[in-house]
């Protein structure tokens, strides 16, 4: 597969391509937050393209590009964003010199502009898909022999997180106060969590609402999803193990996710499907599927301690999960629960088979037993204050590249 030649320079390393164009919301010191699109090192401001009668072949009201956040384009369904980034193929072909006239107008730095959450999160739901991940969590808590739970293979397991605590990339991360019980103690304590965590993951956005108590099939489910992003679902591992029983996770994750700022639409990533793992035992009816659901996407995570060089800790794929998309989709909605746009729905901890490949400081340092060694000198078992943890991602077949950009977040002592 060859690229398409753009008229707008794009560095050879910028996922930011033709053939992804990624949705989010800007703003500068002239700008109100609004609806753009990623090329390059550089912004399409859809609201000036919309006066500019660029999208004249497109149904959508200006209005909807003046939003504050993606859910009113979204809501008009994929074919609505399909249009625009399909006319927007076409006007930034390198012999295509009707929109490079006007580039001037509708073009702006991102390294002036300021990244905004690109949707209003009405609910988000945190899966538990990777069996690597599931399976390294049950050896050092459970049972080394039998260490995934009974229902594991039977369904997507997940929980209700916290949505008002989902934050854009670059907003700190303030470490969480709780609950802890240390080892060999008999009370717990109170303090600021001494076992900070990422987890890589990756989220994606429900574009489409179903009627209350009729479920959306794997069929149908690629219907509801607009796109994805970059997710860091940070943990709390020491508040989280003290209260997760018998309901499962509270405090030690409604404190803080971060997201990447651009929504790389389903679109820009068809050409990266793959097959999923083999499921074994077979699966209930409503969760099976036909097709390719799983995506190659090349996955990185960084921990740059405060004024040192970032280390690279991990190296994962999205191909590996063991429950896809359509089927989280599916089992979610199973029960009747009506989605609505916005929704955001994360994968769970992204891990492979291979120890550099793990999606957490828990799996990497082994719960703390195997510290991780940074490029400055110093080791890592967990997240230490000062330390900003970066996530990348990228898909890459032949020539075409699509980038997801990078979600980070610093980590600040909570002074509370």
């Amino acid at each position: 597969m060859s690229s398409i030649q753009s008229w707008v320079n794009i560095p050879a390393d910028n996922g930011f391509t033709v053939e992804n164009l990624p949705f989010g919301i800007f703003s500068t010191t002239d700008k109100c937050k609004r609806v753009g699109v990623a090329i390059g090192e550089y912004i399409i401001d859809l609201s000036a393209l919309h006066e500019l009668s660029f999208l004249q072949d497109v149904e959508i009201d200006q209005s909807v590009l003046m939003a504050e956040n993606l859910n009113p384009l979204m809501a008009l369904g994929r074919a609505t964003s399909t249009a625009i980034r399909n006319k927007l193929q076409t006007l930034l072909q390198a012999d295509n010199e009707s929109l490079k006239a006007a580039g001037e107008k509708i073009l702006v730095k991102q390294s002036e502009s300021t990244m905004h959450m690109p949707v209003k999160v009405g609910d988000y739901t945190d899966f538990y898909s990777s069996i690597e991940h599931a399976t390294n969590i049950g050896k050092m808590f459970r049972d080394p022999e039998n260490a995934l739970l009974p229902n594991w293979k039977h369904l997507p397991v997940g929980y209700h997180g916290r949505a008002s605590s989902i934050y854009v990339s670059g907003t700190p991360v303030y470490r969480p106060n709780g609950q802890k019980m240390p080892p060999n103690a008999t009370q717990p304590v109170f303090g600021a969590s001494a076992r900070l965590d990422f987890e890589l993951e990756m989220a994606f956005i429900v574009c489409k609402e179903n009627e209350p108590g009729k479920g959306v099939s794997t069929t149908d489910a690629a219907d509801y999803i607009f796109g994805m992003v970059l997710f860091n679902d940070w943990s709390a591992r020491d508040i989280q193990k003290w209260e997760y029983v018998p309901l499962g996770p509270f405090l030690g994750k409604s404190f803080a996710s971060s997201i990447s700022p651009w929504v790389v639409t389903m679109d820009a990533l068809a050409p990266f499907k793959v097959a999923g793992p083999n499921q074994e035992p077979v699966v209930l009816p409503y969760l099976k599927y036909v097709g390719k659901h799983n995506y190659d996407i090349d996955l990185q995570v960084f921990i740059q301690p405060e004024d040192k060089e970032a280390t690279c800790v991990s190296k994962s794929n999205y191909r590996y999960m063991y429950w896809n998309m359509a089927q989280q989709l599916a089992h979610h909605s199973v029960n009747g629960c009506n989605l609505k746009v916005g929704d955001m729905m994360a994968s769970g901890t992204i891990s492979g088979k291979d120890p550099d490949s793990y999606g957490s400081m828990l799996e990497l340092s082994w719960a703390g037993k195997n510290p991780v060694s940074l490029h400055d000198g110093s080791t890592r078992s967990f997240i230490e204050d000062g330390d900003t943890v970066i996530m990348k991602g990228m898909a890459q077949k032949d020539d075409i590249r699509v980038g997801f950009g990078e979600v980070s977040g610093k980590v600040l002592a909570n002074t509370v």
